[in-house]
């Protein structure tokens, strides 16, 4: 009887995967760049006003802010899930690979969702997941990024737990298959997977997150042979043994404070941060596609805006499914 059970699911695996497929694709189809134009048509603005005077404060904003969106649409979907708060400690963003995102994406949300709402039109009419998905696009443009119009229509989500963040972010330490898979699941291909890995042109990680690679790789290499020599020497020098794992070091070495594609030079010669950078040149698979970036950083905005348009798509929630939150911390 089992037996039969398992060719019977395996027999519907195709048409159960075709309906949740449709079912992805008909939430993407309800978001829309001119979602608000009758409810709140000055969100754009009242956003990239509020995400300015952040940015002015401090460039943490940046980075902070993107890696935020990528953490919240990875695991939840696109629901600004990340953002609540639990008094338990139980959210999403209290998982061990969340306590690095740095609280200036988080105020910089809060701060653009306070300015729309002051806005009496605008009250209560636009989602976090939204203001998240467009104060990403304007910390982007800010650091010297494209500047590309983002869909919108997301409803928040209700729901933030540690267990959901279990296994859906990719770690520094992955390998290409480990890349491959985590992202297809995700709907994004090769190309997507390169050009948003070239977020890394912005921000920082801590030695901590890499100090294998510079003292203990292997039994045979105390040093990852994939790492450029002076590099590693100069990731010694900020790293030293025993020395506070949470030191910030820049991802990008060269131009830190641009969204450019010099990343993707720094992996031509070795100067990737994590294994999970590096196996991009390293691996012949993703070769072509980091020296296409590198060579052209039209061509690197272009898959970038691409993309984060799909990302931003994924696991949507509209319609009835979710909520607009009053405050983004907590469900209403």
């Amino acid at each position: 009887m089992k037996s039969q059970t398992t060719i019977i699911f395996l027999s519907l695996l195709p048409i159960i995967l075709v309906l949740l497929s449709n079912t992805a694709n008909a939430q993407s189809t309800q978001l829309r760049t001119d979602f608000y134009r009758n409810t709140c048509p000055n969100v754009e603005s009242l956003v990239r006003a509020a995400v300015q005077a952040k940015f002015r404060q401090t460039f943490v904003t940046a980075p902070a802010t993107l890696r935020l969106f990528f953490h919240d649409c990875f695991v939840r979907g696109c629901d600004a899930s990340v953002m609540l708060a639990s008094a338990d400690g139980r959210a999403e963003k209290d998982h061990p690979d969340n306590l690095s995102l740095a609280g200036d994406g988080f105020d910089t949300v809060v701060r653009a969702k306070e300015a729309v709402d002051r806005n009496p039109q605008c009250t209560n009419k636009v989602s976090c997941a939204d203001i998240l998905a467009l104060a990403t696009r304007d910390v982007v443009n800010l650091a010297g990024g494209p500047l590309y119009q983002v869909e919108l229509g997301r409803k928040d989500g209700r729901i933030s737990t540690t267990a959901s963040v279990q296994r859906r972010l990719p770690g520094p330490g992955f390998n290409l298959d480990q890349l491959t898979t985590m992202f297809a699941s995700n709907g994004l291909n090769i190309t997507d997977l390169v050009a948003l890995s070239g977020a890394h042109t912005l921000g920082f990680s801590h030695c901590g997150k890499f100090s294998k690679r510079i003292y203990n790789f292997s039994p045979r290499n105390r040093i990852d042979p994939a790492l450029n020599p002076q590099y590693a020497m100069q990731l010694r020098q900020m790293c030293p043994v025993n020395v506070d794992s949470r030191i910030a070091i820049d991802m990008d070495p060269t131009t830190p404070r641009t969204f450019d594609n010099a990343y993707f030079r720094n992996l031509q010669t070795g100067r990737g941060l994590f294994t999970s950078d590096q196996v991009l040149f390293t691996d012949t698979r993703s070769r072509a596609i980091v020296n296409q970036f590198a060579s052209s950083n039209a061509a690197f905005n272009q898959a970038f805006i691409q993309a984060m348009t799909k990302l931003g798509r994924v696991g949507v929630l509209t319609g009835n499914q979710g909520e607009i939150r009053i405050d983004c911390t907590k469900p209403n």
